[in-house]
């Protein structure tokens, strides 16, 4: 474990990163294997790379190599190219003997305005071999650098240990002291793996929103305040200055901010949807146009998000509205000629699963998505003879890793095989 002192190493970063030489800008020379886009088409070593991918954010928290490279031999049978996971794991030091106790992965304690970093066997290093792991099966990764929610050390410790109480969440992405320890986080984290092709892409944060799980929004990030679009240009141009070489991109949920944004009936009140009306603090026709944001993301969870409409006899149905949220981001990303991944998307129970993924799937294969699924989960983990708590509700049961109610499984054949032969038609469009 070492010490960092946020404050002096971002600051050397935000003048990166907002150097008099102009905004840095993605090589045009990158080294061979590493993921490049032209126009709306990943491309890898000059040929098209299409791919079905995957997320698991627990992989890193696994406690045996093997358990490991179980998961990655699943996913490269399954036709996984890409998998997305955490590149963050922070703790407070009230839990540090708790971690030490139960073996938990952490890579930051929290316990003043300085966080420590863990580059130990606990920390970094379990991070270092899963990348390493990927790689051996063809198989590149997506690091996010935080979390909009409290899962796992977000944002919002950042906020409590630095900006104090009675903060609103959107002080993350304006507070230059806070802004400074994340860029000395994600300084680290590039400079660690910068040069592996197993990295396909850098990610900002997991679904930044002016809000989060335990703070509301301020008064400063409402719709048009730019907010994350201002935080989202500054923090991919600093990416840039450390990286020349690697995509890109926000992590965001791909909420839009139209003049005249969409609109449902509820409770006999004309609703304004807060999907399409700024409010989270998105604009992802303009956010996809920053010159360092390579690609867009988005996620889909129509049945979390309107369960003031999903009931049995409505006019509304999770499968439809899904279908047109992927044409809406299709829409943009084809304006700003940009590639697009449907990033997360779930919902919960096998047969709304069996019902609903394969025409989601199909409309994504149809107008020229990178497909990633929330999520992946593999059977037969021998840690702890198959059963061991981790952290919150996540647990592996019986072999069987997290399930947030999401999660897929291999024997659970029907859902299976709509990745699997999405990942095939994946394949046979890449060169």
């Amino acid at each position: 474990m070492r010490l960092l002192l946020g404050c002096v190493l971002a600051l050397w970063g935000l003048a990166l990163g907002s150097s008099a030489t102009g905004t840095p800008r993605r090589s045009t020379n990158v080294p061979r294997g590493f993921v490049t886009t032209k126009g709306k088409q990943f491309e890898l070593d000059g040929k098209p790379f299409s791919f079905v991918g995957a997320n698991s954010y627990w992989l890193p928290l696994l406690l045996t190599a093997e358990d490991v490279e179980r998961t990655f031999e699943t996913m490269q049978q399954a036709g996984v190219k890409v998998l997305r996971t955490w590149g963050f794991n922070a703790i407070n030091a009230t839990e540090l003997p708790a971690a030490l106790e139960s073996n938990l992965t952490y890579y930051q304690v929290w316990n003043s305005s300085q966080w420590i970093l863990n580059d130990g066997p606990q920390g970094l290093q379990r991070l270092d071999h899963v990348i390493s792991t990927a790689g051996k099966h063809g198989i590149k990764i997506i690091l996010a650098f935080t979390n909009n929610w409290v899962g796992y050390g977000g944002s919002d410790l950042y906020i409590q240990w630095i900006a104090g109480d009675n903060q609103p969440h959107d002080v993350f992405f304006t507070d230059p002291r806070i802004i400074s320890s994340y860029q000395s986080y994600v300084k680290t984290i590039v400079e660690r793996y910068k040069d592996s092709p197993n990295i396909f892409a850098w990610e900002l944060m997991n679904e930044a929103r002016c809000l989060s799980d335990t703070l509301p929004a301020g008064p400063s990030c409402v719709p048009g305040s730019n907010t994350l679009k201002t935080w989202y240009k500054q923090q991919s141009d600093f990416v840039r200055s450390l990286d020349p070489n690697h995509l890109i991109t926000t992590g965001g949920e791909g909420h839009f901010f139209w003049k005249n944004p969409a609109k449902y009936w509820f409770d006999h009140t004309l609703v304004s949807d807060y999907n399409f009306n700024g409010q989270a603090g998105e604009d992802f026709d303009h956010d996809l146009l920053l010159p360092n944001i390579d690609f867009g993301t988005y996620h889909l969870y129509p049945q979390s998000w309107y369960p003031e409409l999903d009931f049995p006899g409505s006019n509304w149905t999770v499968e439809s509205w899904g279908l047109e949220w992927i044409d809406d981001h299709a829409r943009a990303a084809n304006a700003a000629n940009k590639p697009v991944i449907l990033e997360e998307f779930g919902v919960g129970g096998l047969k709304n699963k069996t019902d609903i993924y394969p025409s989601w799937v199909q409309r994504a294969l149809d107008t020229n998505h990178a497909i990633m699924p929330w999520q992946f989960g593999e059977l037969g983990l021998t840690e702890n003879g198959g059963n061991r708590i981790i952290k919150y509700a996540d647990a592996i049961n019986h072999g069987a890793s997290p399930n947030d109610g999401n999660t897929f499984y291999i024997n659970q054949t029907a859902v299976w095989d709509i990745f699997t032969r999405a990942a095939k038609i994946q394949n046979a469009r890449s060169g």
